[in-house]
């Protein structure tokens, strides 16, 4: 088991000022950042990062918002990373998302969701991958 995740403030987050909040948050619960950019996806990057989801009927959607405005991408450590971040974001749809949880408190939508993280250790090394080189990482 990696402890090792990735997550990504989605542009929602970021518009309504609340970065610093969910980052906040993140630190609290124990997360150390080991790297963090504020990045303007563009077309190519969005659809390469989703590319999972190409075939899903809200994968344009999903892209379109996605390129919206500003987002942040995240290396993050700790114990157990990937699960803990999971329980931190709470479910997809911000509504049946656990109280207390980031996307309960800041998402709007299943979309507009507050925050990504990544679903598996192998995931997250794939998306750490993507946006950051390992030399830019800190321990």
């Amino acid at each position: 088991m990696s402890n090792r995740t990735f997550t990504i403030i989605k542009p929602d987050s970021v518009r309504k000022g609340n970065f610093g909040k969910i980052v906040s948050r993140l630190e609290e619960q124990g997360f150390r950042i080991l790297g963090l950019k504020k990045v303007a996806l563009t077309q190519r990057q969005a659809e390469g990062f989703y590319a999972v989801h190409s075939e899903r009927p809200f994968y344009k959607d999903l892209v379109s918002y996605m390129t919206s405005g500003p987002v942040y991408v995240a290396a993050l450590q700790k114990e157990g990373a990937v699960a803990s971040l999971r329980t931190a974001m709470g479910a997809t749809d911000p509504k049946k998302a656990d109280a207390g949880s980031i996307r309960a408190e800041f998402g709007e939508s299943i979309e507009q969701n507050a925050i990504h993280g990544s679903d598996s250790d192998e995931n997250a090394k794939n998306e750490i991958a993507f946006f950051f080189a390992e030399s830019e990482l800190s321990d």
